[in-house]
C-alpha cells in the first residue's frame, strides 16, 4: 500500500516561495503518475500541476502557469511543487494524488496547509 504524506507548507507573504514535497511509501513510486491539488475554503478541490511516471511531461492549471513547476525525484520517491510569486489566492490546503494511470488519482496524502499573507 503506497503512502502520500505532504510537507513543506506555511505561512509565505505575498510574492515569496515554498517548496511542497510529497514522499510516497514502497517501491512503485516510478510507476506512479502524480499530481498536486489545492482546496481553498468554500471551495471545491482544483488541479494544479502534474507530472508523469519519467518526469518528462508536465501540466498545469492556467492560475499557476509560469509560477509554479511539478519535479520528481524517483531515486527519492518524492514529488515536489515549487511556487514561486505567490498570491493570496493560492491560499489553500494542497494535497497530492497518485495514479497508476495518466491523470488519475487513486490515493491522496492528508495535505499541507499554505497561507499567503498580503
Amino acid at each position: 500500500q503506497v503512502q502520500l504524506v505532504e510537507s513543506g507548507g506555511g505561512l509565505v507573504q505575498a510574492g515569496g516561495s515554498l517548496r511542497l514535497s510529497c514522499a510516497a511509501s514502497g517501491r512503485t513510486f516510478s510507476r506512479l503518475f502524480m499530481g498536486w491539488f489545492r482546496q481553498a475554503p468554500g471551495k471545491e478541490r482544483e488541479f494544479v500541476a502534474a507530472i508523469n511516471w519519467s518526469g518528462g511531461s508536465t501540466y498545469y492549471a492556467d492560475s499557476v502557469k509560469g509560477r509554479f513547476t511539478i519535479s520528481r525525484d524517483n531515486a527519492k520517491n518524492t514529488v515536489y511543487l515549487q511556487m514561486n510569486s505567490l498570491k493570496t489566492e493560492d491560499t489553500a490546503v494542497y494535497c497530492c494524488g497518485a495514479g497508476w494511470l495518466q491523470r488519475t488519482y487513486d490515493l491522496w496524502g492528508q495535505g499541507t496547509q499554505v497561507t499567503v499573507s498580503s
